[in-house]
């Protein structure tokens, strides 16, 4: 269905957008322009929410906002936002009062004219989303890249030509309720992450599932030979499916052998990139390669798979290089949402980090990280509502010794750059790697990230 038909149908319905953010406030607007009648519910008033929503609300959208916002919901249809998932008992009430829940995502999949590639995974997927959409870019292909990373895809159906590949990376949240799979499906990994959201870790595991379980016969997945979750997901898929594995661990897939990725198929094994041509630091960053190689090494040259790995410096706020300072250098990776993400960045340094560390708490053990912070940082600064659970997992460690890290509480994301600053010695690194979400102080990571490269900046 194109999405002049799709929009067609909802004119003169009743149609809910519930939660007014980067994904939703967009299909507001196209819902307006197609003659829905609309209703936003937010926590927030259309005043909090901006000139978009005051537009919106000039043009007959009603506003239904504050506490309670969702609990009222009687329109023909709703979009919801990510962050409202179907399980939460509003929209469970709703459904059951006959709305049909919906989304963004779900709108673009159902409208999109050409090939999806799409990302899921615990860690890696901003990465590795970007990484195939710069690969398909280097073969010639013209490339929609969005999703999860931040840019809504549905505004863009009108332009989107057959021929044309979008790359999306997907989140668990929209997953849940997702009825399509994309033709082409990449895992990177799944471990426990959103527990704070999910109702356990199973749902979170069957929201991952979803990337692949619409797939046809011709579609094709691409996950994780090395995690034990994602490699049940290879003997689980309905289409074809292509391993990859940095330990070597199976015989056929995408594999690592000797500092070489290599494609062993059907008793051939190809040679396609040396991992020390790739630009990105980091084992993690030679599997985000190896999984994007696997949705695309059919159609690329080697050469072209090099020229994208010797020049892609990475995703801001993942490993950014902000600045040096007296011999000190200073990375962003606000991105790193969850402890194994944290551990990923740790890997990469050998000694003298000085790592920022805290937010909201996503229902995480801080276990195997305050392994690892004993090992590898040398100092932990911690701000936000999770510092003391951090602080907890690092001195019940067997690895942890007075002092060893030092463990310092800040106020704030400010006031932890400046106690960085004033501790850390020539040699030696900043990390912001908050292992947490950002929501206790900010509105996203991308704004945490700010704030620290802002601090760095005016030291």
């Amino acid at each position: 269905m194109d999405i002049q038909t799709y929009l067609a149908r909802l004119r003169g319905k009743s149609v809910g957008v519930l939660g007014l953010g980067v994904s939703n406030a967009p299909v507001a607007e196209m819902l307006v322009n197609a003659g829905a009648v609309v209703t936003v519910y937010d926590k927030k008033s259309a005043e909090d929410l901006g000139v978009a929503a005051l537009s919106l609300r000039e043009r007959g959208v009603r506003f239904v906002c504050g506490e309670g916002h969702a609990d009222k919901i009687d329109d023909e249809v709703l979009f919801r936002s990510p962050g409202f998932l179907p399980t939460q008992p509003a929209l469970k009430r709703a459904a059951a009062n006959g709305t049909k829940i919906t989304s963004e995502m779900a709108m673009f999949f159902e409208c999109c004219p050409c090939n999806i590639v799409g990302i899921t995974g615990s860690d890696g997927k901003s990465t590795t989303s970007t990484v195939t959409a710069k690969l398909l870019e280097r073969h010639g292909r013209r490339v929609w890249l969005g999703g999860n990373l931040g840019t809504p895809l549905a505004p863009k159906l009108g332009e989107i030509a057959p021929t044309d590949v979008a790359v999306v990376e997907l989140s668990s949240f929209q997953l849940m309720d997702m009825e399509r799979s994309p033709n082409v499906a990449i895992v990177t990994n799944v471990a426990p992450n959103h527990l704070d959201k999910h109702t356990d870790m199973a749902e979170y595991v069957d929201a991952k599932r979803a990337i692949f379980a619409y797939q046809k016969p011709g579609d094709l997945l691409v996950a994780n030979y090395d995690n034990a979750i994602t490699r049940e997901f290879l003997g689980l898929a309905p289409g074809k499916v292509r391993a990859f594995s940095r330990k070597n661990a199976c015989k056929e897939g995408v594999l690592c052998r000797d500092g070489e990725i290599v494609l062993a198929e059907n008793g051939i094994v190809r040679p396609i990139l040396r991992t020390d041509r790739i630009k990105l630091p980091g084992s993690h960053n030679v599997e985000n390669y190896m999984a994007a190689i696997g949705a695309v090494c059919g159609c690329l040259e080697n050469h072209e798979i090099a020229d994208v790995a010797e020049t892609f410096g990475g995703v801001v706020h993942r490993m950014e290089f902000v600045r040096s300072l007296n011999g000190v250098r200073y990375y962003n990776s606000s991105i790193d949402s969850s402890p194994t993400r944290t551990i990923a960045a740790l890997s990469i340094f050998d000694c003298g980090v000085n790592i920022i560390l805290g937010g909201s708490d996503k229902g995480i053990s801080f276990a195997a990280l305050g392994d690892e912070l004993c090992k590898k940082a040398k100092r932990v600064i911690l701000t936000g509502a999770t510092a003391d659970a951090i602080e907890a997992a690092i001195c019940a460690s067997a690895e942890y010794a007075e002092g060893r890290p030092q463990i310092v509480h800040t106020e704030n994301m400010v006031a932890a750059v400046n106690a960085a600053h004033q501790l850390a010695a020539d040699g030696e690194v900043v990390l912001l790697s908050p292992a947490c979400a950002s929501f206790d102080a900010f509105k996203n990571f991308e704004e945490r990230g700010e704030v620290f490269k802002a601090a760095v900046r005016a030291l």
